[in-house]
Parts: C-alpha cells; sequence; structure tokens
C-alpha cells in the first residue's frame, strides 16, 4: 500500500553530515554538508514568523547554521520540502486548521516548479501568502 505524505514526513530518518569530494550544486568541493531528514525540515519551517518570506536557499542557509555545516544538501533539502508541503496539505484537507500545518507557502516560490507539483496548486499558495501579506 502506498505511503500517505504525512508517513513519508513522519519516517524515523537520522539526519548525516557529509563532505563533497567534488563541486555540487552551489557548494564547493570538501565543504561540509547536512543531509536533513523531513522532519527537520518541517521544524524549521514551523519556526518561521508569519508574514516572513525565506528562499529555499536561504532555508539551506539556516539549517546549516543550526548542524554547524558549511551547507544544506540543495537536493535532499528540495525533496524533504516537498514531503513536507504536501504532507502539510494533507492534514489540511483531512480538517487540520491551517495554522497548525507546517507553513509551507513561507518558502515554497509560486513561480517555482515545486510550486506547481504540488497538490494544493499555487492558487492555494498564494491565497496564503496574500493573507499574510506575503510578496516573493
Amino acid at each position: 500500500m502506498k505511503k500517505t505524505w504525512v508517513e513519508k514526513r513522519d519516517k524515523s530518518l537520522k539526519h548525516q553530515v557529509k563532505t563533497n569530494s567534488k563541486r555540487f550544486a552551489d557548494m564547493p568541493a570538501g565543504c561540509s554538508m547536512l543531509i536533513p531528514t523531513p522532519k527537520i525540515v518541517d521544524e524549521q519551517l514551523r519556526m518561521i514568523p508569519n508574514g516572513e518570506f525565506i528562499p529555499v536557499k536561504e532555508l539551506r542557509k539556516i539549517l546549516a547554521k543550526e548542524f554547524n555545516v558549511d551547507m544544506a544538501c540543495p537536493l535532499t533539502t528540495g525533496i524533504f520540502l516537498r514531503i513536507v508541503s504536501e504532507a502539510a496539505f494533507e492534514e489540511y484537507q483531512n480538517g487540520t486548521a491551517i495554522d497548525e500545518i507546517a507553513p509551507f507557502w513561507r518558502v515554497v516560490d509560486v513561480k517555482s516548479k515545486m510550486a506547481k507539483k504540488i497538490a494544493c496548486g499555487i492558487d492555494f499558495i498564494l491565497l496564503q501568502q496574500r493573507k499574510e501579506n506575503i510578496l516573493t
């Protein structure tokens, strides 16, 4: 049976720290890299104040600082942001109040590829951003 997004988010995983042996995305060879977990991404989203927007790259820097590494992995951070976003919307659809779900609209740019993939659609993200006076 296929797992729900909430089950994927809540799966027990441990973060990892690795050293890049070669240049990867925007990270030079030799830098330390956090491979977060969906729970870590979820927790960080919940710390973003109402009305504030943090681009994914900035989220990665915040995560890196928290774990005392050079940068968070762009690939896994993006994948886990998608999982957290889908899980939050799944919870919302199942009756969880909007202020009790992870506020993914404070990180997901409506112009991004991810925004087009999330089940909630761009209009939901825009609506939540407008409610919080977020301008991206």
